[in-house]
C-alpha cells in the first residue's frame, strides 16, 4: 500500500545539476566589491602554488581522498580511509588528477603534468583484473593482497595463473562471487579513472607504457561489458571473455510491466542502469577516447549507447526514461528507495547524452527522442516549478519515500510531507536549456556544452569569480573551509570534530583549479 498525505510541502532540491547564471534585481543601490582584477601572471602563480601544495601535502602514493584537516592529520572519504588508501570515486583521485592536467594545459608548467601523471599511476596501480575500479584503492600490503589488482604498488604487471573470466551478463555478475575483483560504473568510478588515463596518455603522446596499457585495458572492459542492446550494468566482477549473450538479453523497446511491487523486493533484478548518470558518463568516456585517439571502435560503442537510449525511451503516456531496466526492458527496483518508475533526473541525463552524441557525430537521429520527452516532462512540473525524481508508472503521480516505523526502512508514498532527507526527491528543470541545444544542433550550429557536474563556479568563470578564488586562497596555496557547515570532519574514531585551521576539500581544489585554468585558456 502506498501511503498518501495532504498538505504537501516543498523539499529542497539536490545541489547537483546544471549551474545557470541568475539575474538578481536589487532594490537598494549596489556597492561594488573592491577586489582587484586578476592578471594572467597572478592566476598562473596561484595555479602553480595550488597544485604544488596539494601534490606535496595531500597525496598518498599519488592519490587523494575527499577531505583533510588543515594539518593533514585527518583524512576522510566515505568513511575513514587508512593512510595508504586513496579514493577513486569523484571527487577523489581521478578528479584531482584531471584538474592538475588542465592546469598543465593552461600553464605548461611541467610540475603540474608530473602531479597529474602521479595521479594516473595511482589509478593504474589500483586497476582490478576485471578491468575497472572499486570505490577506493589500497597501497598497504595487507589490503593489496586481498584485491586482484593488475599491478603491484610500483606499477609492474602481476603475473597470475588464473583470474575470474567467462561469459558476461548480469546472470553472472549479480552473484558477486569475486568480491576481490569488484569493478563498478556507479557514481562515475571506473569512467572517471578511465578518462584520466586516456587524457594523461594523450598528453604524454603514448610514451608512458603503464598509463597507455591501463587505459587500453579499461576501455576494452567498457566495451566488453556492454550488452547487445547498448546498455551497461552498474558493476561486474568477472572479466567478460565473451559478451553478454543476446539470447538472454534480447534487444527490446522500453515497456511497462503488467504490475510492479510497491514494496522493495530486496533484490536488484535490473541489468541496464542509468542511475546517477552511469550510462551518460560511459558514453562520454567513449567519445573522449574516440576524439583523442581517433579509433572508430570507441565511437561505435558510444553510438550503441545512444541506440540503447533511443530503444529504452518509454512509450506513451510517459515517453521518458527509467532509472534502471530488467532484461525485458521493464523499469525495475534498485535500492530500497529507488522504485520501478519514470525518473526525471536520469531522463534529463539521457537527453544530454543524446545531444552530445548528435553534436559529435552529426547524426540527427539521436535528437529524435527529445521532442516527445520534453513535451511530456513539461506537463509534469510540480507546483514549485521543479520536477520530482520519480513518477509512478502510467498514473504519473510523484513518488517519495519516508522512513518506516522506528526510523527503519523506507515506505513508498505519494506525499513529500515526511520525505526522507537523505535523497534528492526534487530536481530543477533543465528542459529549456536542453531544447535550446537541440534546436542549435538541428540547425547545424557549433555548440559548447555547459558542465553538468556539480560546480561552484559557472563555466566559463567570470572575472569576479577568479578574483574571489584568488582572494580566498591561503598563502600556502590551499582553500580551507572554516565555516560552521563545512569546517567539520570526523576523526579516526568517527567522532565529529572541528580541526584547527579548517578542512581542505578535494572538491574545492578541483573546482578552483579548473576555473583558474579555464580562465587562463580563455585569455589565450
Amino acid at each position: 500500500m502506498i501511503k498518501s498525505h495532504s498538505n504537501h510541502r516543498s523539499v529542497p532540491s539536490s545541489s547537483f545539476g546544471l549551474r545557470y547564471s541568475l539575474v538578481i534585481l536589487i532594490s537598494s543601490v549596489a556597492i561594488p566589491t573592491l577586489i582587484p582584477a586578476a592578471t594572467p601572471h597572478d592566476v598562473i602563480a596561484a595555479v602553480a602554488k595550488a597544485v604544488s601544495f596539494y601534490h606535496a601535502k595531500a597525496a598518498a602514493h599519488g592519490g587523494y581522498v575527499y577531505r583533510y584537516s588543515a594539518d593533514f592529520a585527518l583524512r576522510e572519504a566515505e568513511g575513514i580511509p587508512g593512510p595508504d588508501t586513496i579514493w577513486i570515486q569523484p571527487p577523489g583521485t581521478p578528479a584531482v588528477g584531471m584538474a592538475m592536467l588542465e592546469a598543465y594545459e593552461a600553464t605548461k608548467d611541467e610540475k603540474c603534468l608530473a602531479a597529474a601523471v602521479a595521479a594516473a599511476h595511482a589509478v593504474s596501480r589500483t586497476q582490478l583484473a576485471s578491468g575497472g575500479w572499486d570505490y577506493s584503492g589500497h597501497f598497504d600490503a595487507k589490503n593489496r593482497a586481498a584485491q586482484l589488482y593488475r599491478r603491484d604498488a610500483d606499477g609492474k604487471l602481476i603475473e597470475r595463473k588464473k583470474v575470474p573470466e567467462g561469459e558476461g551478463g548480469w546472470q553472472v555478475w549479480k552473484r558477486h562471487q569475486n568480491k576481490n575483483n569488484y569493478s563498478t560504473f556507479d557514481d562515475d568510478v571506473s569512467q572517471a579513472a578511465t578518462r584520466l588515463l586516456v587524457r594523461v596518455d594523450h598528453a604524454l603522446g603514448g610514451k608512458d607504457a603503464e598509463v597507455k596499457e591501463a587505459a587500453d585495458f579499461a576501455l576494452n572492459a567498457i566495451m566488453a561489458t556492454q550488452y547487445p542492446a547498448g546498455g551497461w550494468s552498474a558493476n561486474w566482477d568477472t572479466w567478460p571473455s565473451a559478451p553478454p549473450p543476446v539470447k538472454m538479453y534480447p534487444i527490446k523497446p522500453g515497456s511497462y510491466p503488467s504490475d510492479w511491487p510497491r514494496t522493495w523486493p530486496k533484490d536488484f533484478t535490473g541489468c541496464y542502469v542509468l542511475n546517477d548518470n552511469t550510462h551518460a558518463t560511459l558514453m562520454a568516456t567513449l567519445l573522449l577516447a574516440w576524439q583523442l585517439r581517433g579509433d572508430a571502435k570507441y565511437l561505435d560503442a558510444a553510438k550503441r549507447g545512444g541506440d540503447f537510449l533511443i530503444t529504452a525511451q518509454m512509450p506513451d503516456p510517459q515517453p521518458a526514461w527509467a532509472q534502471q531496466y530488467d532484461a525485458e526492458m521493464h523499469p525495475s527496483w534498485s535500492r530500497a528507495f529507488e522504485p520501478s518508475a519514470i525518473c526525471r533526473r536520469e531522463s534529463q541525463s539521457a537527453m544530454w547524452a543524446l545531444l552530445k552524441l548528435a553534436a559529435a557525430t552529426g547524426d540527427q537521429r539521436y535528437l529524435a527522442p527529445l521532442p516527445r520527452a520534453i513535451a511530456y516532462l513539461r506537463k509534469s512540473f510540480l507546483p514549485n516549478g521543479q520536477i520530482a525524481r520519480y513518477y509512478e508508472l502510467r498514473t504519473n503521480k510523484p513518488l517519495y519515500f519516508e522512513r518506516g516505523e522506528g526510523g527503519k526502512g523506507f515506505v513508498l508514498t505519494y506525499s513529500d510531507k515526511k520525505a526522507s532527507s537523505s535523497y534528492g526527491w526534487k530536481w530543477d528543470s533543465e528542459l529549456d536549456v536542453i531544447e535550446g541545444f537541440r534546436q542549435k544542433i538541428e540547425r547545424g550550429e557549433t555548440v559548447v556544452f555547459p558542465r553538468v557536474e556539480k560546480e561552484r563556479w559557472s563555466s566559463p568563470p567570470t572575472e569576479a569569480d577568479i578574483a574571489t578564488i584568488l582572494k580566498e586562497q591561503g598563502p600556502d596555496g590551499s582553500w580551507a573551509a572554516t565555516d560552521e557547515e563545512r569546517g567539520w570532519m570526523r576523526d579516526a574514531s568517527g567522532k565529529k570534530t572541528k580541526p584547527a585551521g579548517g578542512v581542505i576539500y578535494s572538491l574545492d581544489f578541483v573546482q578552483n583549479v579548473k576555473a583558474l585554468s579555464t580562465w587562463l585558456k580563455s585569455k589565450k
